[in-house]
């Protein structure tokens, strides 16, 4: 019986068949078509002379990466074959990139180290101390390299009088890692020396790689003479150092540690030609002291010197004279300043003066007050005046009212005082109307 898939189950069929068979994968070529998308996501192809795959890394894989992948890299990934079933094809699900060769041999290193730790080869206990009083150092490095003129420079100056026997050999190139462990093993042979310095100068992880190297880390391990491997700068790290028995920063530094207590003895030397310098010094400072204080006794108790006192108090004396001069001047002279000033202040034209300003000061008060005085009176006028103007029979007909008199002049306010000859004078404002009355009638 025929089994009929549908595109979708083929295309699942695969991707489990790819992923359950090939598991991860590490993978090196060069990225083109890079495309970094908003969503985080990454989307190239890896490829090389022939051929070509396409690949993603997503945002919570690519956010460990520590550079900006271009195009025209070369990188080291570890992948997981897929297939990508909506479209049918065949992709890698890069979990980890980093640049090839540096990122290459970085693999290489971290699996070495794995594998000779859990030999115990990095163990502290099989780790020998270095030799308090050595006589002679080995160094095994390139003869024309500046690692030897800095180890021989730090033992000149710190300890002159170790013997220091050079085991040539490279440091960089295919057949370094066996040059150095034949070194070691001509070193072992001839027992020749305390100690041994490996090392070289800085540079590349692909320069330090023949430190790398497991056999001549074998041959450190077993090495019956202490090695001090001094490979690189501080921050370079070799297999080389965990094996050693002690790892200095630098090849400089591997000298200072290696000469030991000879250094210190230096040291201990120049402390104490220093110090007896200093005692010398001292004693001679307390010497020219002490002739200074006899010198000055001396000079103390000499007839000049007696004569500069005398000089000098009698100038004291003379100073003194000339400022008590001035000073009794002025307390004779102050009583006298009193007696004019009181003087002054009892003449008669003071006083005049003073009566002619109090006069002077009366009148103005006087005159301020009677023209005070005026302003209030007029101004009192001035409102009764105003109070009759709002009273006044003239005020009444200013607004249009007229008053009635018979010709006796007298007020006639009602119709029953109309005048009997029936003649009527009406005051207006203006003037007099000469009236006759022709009838009367009541409200």
């Amino acid at each position: 019986m025929r089994q009929i898939f549908s595109v979708t189950q083929l295309n699942t069929q695969v991707r489990h068949l790819m992923e359950d068979s090939l598991g991860l994968v590490w993978l090196s070529g060069e990225l083109s078509n890079f495309k970094a998308y908003g969503s985080g996501h990454w989307y190239f192809s890896l490829k090389d002379d022939r051929s070509q795959v396409s690949c993603a890394m997503f945002r919570g894989k690519n956010s460990g990466v520590t550079f900006r992948p271009q195009d025209g890299m070369q990188l080291l990934v570890r992948a997981r074959p897929t297939l990508y079933e909506p479209r049918g094809n065949y992709q890698l699900v890069v979990e980890f990139m980093e640049p090839a060769g540096d990122g290459l041999l970085k693999q290489q290193f971290d699996a070495l180290k794995m594998k000779l730790a859990a030999e115990g080869l990095f163990a502290d206990a099989r780790k020998r101390p270095l030799p308090a009083h050595p006589k002679r150092i080995g160094v095994i490095s390139s003869p024309s390299g500046a690692a030897v003129h800095d180890i021989l420079n730090v033992l000149k100056r710190r300890a002159p009088f170790l013997e220091v026997v050079l085991y040539p050999a490279q440091v960089q190139g295919e057949q370094s890692a066996q040059q150095l462990c034949q070194a070691l093993a001509m070193a072992a042979a001839r027992q020749e020396v305390d100690v041994l310095i490996l090392g070289r100068g800085g540079g590349s992880l692909e320069d330090l790689w023949s430190f790398n190297d497991e056999q001549l880390a074998r041959a450190i391990a077993q090495s019956p003479i202490p090695v001090v491997s001094a490979v690189g700068h501080e921050t370079d790290v070799t297999i080389s150092d965990f094996v050693a028995d002690l790892r200095a920063p630098t090849p400089s530094a591997a000298a200072e540690l290696v000469s030991g207590q000879a250094g210190l003895i230096k040291d201990r030397f120049g402390e104490l030609r220093q110090r007896l310098g200093q005692l010398g010094q001292g004693y001679l400072r307390q010497q020219a002291s002490r002739q200074g204080e006899l010198a000055a006794r001396l000079y103390r108790q000499s007839p000049q010197r007696k004569l500069e006192r005398d000089s000098q108090k009698l100038d004291e004396l003379k100073a003194r004279l000339q400022r008590a001069l001035p000073r009794q001047m002025q307390r004779q002279h102050q009583p006298l300043a009193l007696l004019s000033a009181r003087l002054q202040h009892q003449h008669p034209g003071r006083r005049l003066d003073g009566a002619e300003q109090q006069l002077a000061r009366l009148n103005l008060a006087l005159a301020q007050g009677l023209k005070r005085q005026l302003q209030g009176q007029r101004q009192a006028q001035l409102r009764l005046i105003e109070k009759l103007q709002l009273v006044s029979p003239l005020a009444t007909l200013g607004r249009g009212y007229a008053i009635a008199q018979d010709s006796a002049q007298q007020v006639v306010d009602s119709v029953h005082k109309a005048p009997a000859d029936g003649r009527l004078l009406v005051r207006v404002k203006d003037g007099v109307f000469d009236t006759q009355i022709r009838a009367a009638k009541d409200s």
